[in-house]
């Protein structure tokens, strides 16, 4: 718990409890979870998740329609892009840190928080597709999927939920050189990139045209610059 903190976001070091499966199935309670982090280091960073995680509950539990309705509606013209959200789905957009993300969640039936926020950012703001695909497609996939967490992190990211802010976007490099500064996460996932050294990775069109050329990976589906300003322009 000591290290919660500072490095519960750090993609590649992964310092996370993995504890969600469990509390899922009822292995183990959230109280029990709280009691037992009581007193030591670190522990009120560590609660506060524990926290967050019991209120999406209470929201569930006063809104039963959390999994299917906007919580607080946006008027959001979603739109229909069938090809862009099979890249999405497939971990194939050509930006890494969500090719990543995506990638981990097929092969391990789970993804880190952290990518799970910048993933679904890229979906219902990038490219303002329905939430609700991406929470389905989550709750296929993830072993700790939780009806109530799944929906309520989802509208959060949306903006359709309790957010305070709710057209805040996640630019998705500047959360790959802020939690994935190495680059060690993408290259765990992203075996096409796996020869791209450092923070490079994170922007391989950046790269020389005769590096590139020996790598066979997707150029962006979607310009974030320009994307920001589509999201604004359609919410209004």
């Amino acid at each position: 718990l000591a290290s919660y903190e500072d490095g519960h976001d750090d993609l590649a070091g992964n310092v996370t409890s993995r504890l969600s499966p469990y509390l899922h199935f009822g292995c183990i309670s959230p109280t029990e979870v709280v009691a037992r982090a009581a007193g030591r280091e670190g522990a009120d960073p560590f609660v506060r998740q524990i926290c967050w995680r019991d209120f999406h509950y209470q929201v569930l539990a006063a809104f039963p329609g959390l999994p299917r309705t906007d919580y607080r509606t946006r008027n959001d013209r979603w739109h229909h892009d069938t090809e862009g959200f099979q890249a999405w789905k497939e971990g194939r957009t050509g930006i890494p840190i969500v090719d990543a993300g995506m990638r981990q969640l097929a092969r391990e039936g789970y993804m880190h928080n952290r990518a799970r926020l910048i993933t679904a950012s890229f979906l219902t703001k990038d490219l303002y597709i329905d939430w609700r695909l991406g929470a389905r497609h989550f709750w296929d996939l993830l072993v700790d999927g939780d009806i109530a967490n799944n929906s309520g992190n989802w509208q959060w990211v949306a903006g359709t939920g309790n957010d305070t802010r709710p057209n805040r976007m996640f630019n998705p490099i500047r959360q790959a050189r802020r939690f994935d500064p190495k680059g060690d996460y993408v290259r765990r996932y992203v075996a096409e990139l796996k020869g791209i050294e450092g923070g490079a990775v994170h922007e391989p069109w950046k790269l020389d045209v005769s590096i590139r050329k020996g790598i066979d990976y997707p150029e962006p589906i979607v310009d974030h610059a320009e994307a920001v300003q589509r999201f604004r322009g359609n919410r209004g």
